[in-house]
């Protein structure tokens, strides 16, 4: 199974659209075009088809968890009493 395979049965999993995906890679400040996006999802034998590399789905591996959980709360460790 490719990384272009995981990005599309996420997308249809979770419903979501080109542009919210855009935006949740910004949220790990990884910033791509909806047109990029768009050639990932394409077939393979189209011209326009773009292989799904390693980074864009850690990044939105990343993006997602902060997307659907929140940001990372910094925990202090308490004070001794």
């Amino acid at each position: 199974m490719s990384n272009n395979d995981i990005l599309k049965k996420l997308r249809v999993a979770l419903q979501l659209r080109d542009d919210q995906i855009v935006d949740i890679l910004k949220l790990v400040d990884f910033n791509v075009s909806k047109a990029e996006i768009g050639a990932l999802f394409r077939n393979e034998d189209h011209p326009n088809f773009k292989p799904c590399g390693d980074q864009i789905l850690r990044n939105f591996l990343n993006g997602l968890v902060i997307h659907l959980r929140g940001p990372k709360e910094d925990k202090k460790p308490s004070p001794v009493k």
